[in-house]
């Protein structure tokens, strides 16, 4: 593992890079993205990504949890959250190393093909 971590400014540099809009205009569109995301998950939609795998609100009842300091028994509220299921192309590509099959040259073209009949 390398410590990384992907931030907004990350990804939206990589579309800058590889798609050729614009700074801002990368950052808009990472922006609209997530925030799609997000509204589709807060709506109790389920978000899936091809070749990547699907977010879902899953909803937990109340239950009894334990301090594990003292031992004593505590109401746990109910409450929603995130789960994320990755797909079995995204679980290969970690596991085995293996590419996606639109990586490289052909997803850039593709991507930019999309983006300009926008």
């Amino acid at each position: 593992m390398t410590g990384e971590t992907i931030t907004r400014a990350r990804l939206s540099e990589a579309v800058y890079q590889e798609v050729g809009l614009s700074r801002n205009e990368s950052a808009e569109l990472v922006e609209s993205v997530i925030a799609e995301i997000s509204g589709a998950l807060e709506r109790g939609e389920m978000v899936k990504i091809s070749s990547f795998g699907s977010f879902a609100v899953r909803q937990k009842g109340q239950r009894i949890g334990r301090n594990p300091k003292t031992g004593q028994e505590v109401p746990i509220s109910p409450r929603r959250v995130l789960v994320f299921r990755a797909s079995h192309a995204l679980k290969d590509q970690i596991n085995h190393g293996r590419e996606h099959p639109m990586a490289g040259k052909k997803a850039r073209a593709a991507t930019a093909a999309k983006l300009s009949s926008v």
